[in-house]
């Protein structure tokens, strides 16, 4: 069996390869200079290094492989789309035809171009299942009464940027948002609430987009959350039960548990 990676930065290629390995696949893997851990390349049948932009390139590849499913995981510093970009005609010509260019858009596009290129994109968790958050209170310590108001007004905000397609992250501190998520990124977005709360705790709310294509780019925490979370003196986070991504749970729990923070996983039935 064949399956083919665009692998972006962080350990969600990496997980994959592995599991997939174990599953009898070969993966073939393409990957981006200013991305992609080399490493990746211990556990794939071939890791081609690309620079963003190079479309032509990535269907080629694919071609010669006979690869005709495809996922796509792992990050894109979304500051190097503005300097480590090197478009071929068929990315200025996809560019040209794409009408908005917020992420889900962008890559919603993307994968009906490989589609139509004969390529198609699988769901990036159905080796993973195991990684989808699960709903529940996963730690020892529950929110109080005015942390779960703010769940209930991030909650609603946080879906609201998302449908602006601006970002997945919302920081809120006694019915104030202090921070919203663009193009810094999660642990940017939450030290920056830190700073601006003083630390007197916050709730960090990190939802799927209500028109998130639920193949790709779904949210994602782990440990290095946890972490940012504490230096900043954030104590709850929120995540969207069945449609976001936990990495290393289990050490993310204890983690929480040890700075006394909440991580909570609702549906959008529990907020309504």
């Amino acid at each position: 069996m064949r399956i083919g990676l665009i692998a972006g930065g962080g350990q969600f290629p990496l997980l994959f390869s592995k599991k997939a390995l174990k599953k009898g696949y070969k993966v073939f893997a393409v990957g981006f200079h200013s991305e992609t851990d080399k490493i990746l390349a211990n556990y794939v049948e071939t890791l081609k290094l690309l620079y963003l932009g190079q479309i032509s390139k990535l269907i080629k590849y694919f071609r010669q492989h006979n690869i005709t499913h495809v996922v796509m995981l792992g990050s894109i510093k979304k500051t190097n789309i503005f300097k480590d970009i090197r478009p071929d005609f068929k990315a200025l010509s996809f560019i040209a035809k794409t009408s908005r260019t917020h992420d889900n858009s962008v890559l919603t596009s993307f994968a009906d171009l490989l589609a139509n290129e004969g390529i198609k994109i699988l769901p990036s968790t159905f080796l993973l299942p195991e990684l989808i958050s699960p709903k529940g209170c996963w730690t020892k310590r529950k929110p109080d009464k005015a942390e779960k108001k703010d769940i209930l007004q991030g909650w609603k905000i946080a879906k609201t940027i998302g449908d602006l397609d601006i970002g997945q992250c919302v920081i809120i501190s006694n019915g104030t948002i202090i921070a919203v998520e663009a193009i810094e990124g999660t642990d940017a977005a939450i030290k920056r609430g830190g700073l601006l709360s003083d630390k007197n705790g916050a709730v960090v709310i990190k939802l799927s987009k209500p028109i998130q294509d639920l193949r790709f780019d779904l949210p994602s925490t782990g440990c290095d959350t946890i972490e940012t979370m504490h230096e900043s003196g954030a104590c709850v986070l929120v995540l969207e039960a069945e449609k976001s991504l936990a990495f290393d749970r289990e050490e993310m729990i204890r983690l929480a548990n040890k700075y006394n923070i909440s991580i909570l996983a609702y549906t959008e039935d529990d907020i309504t």
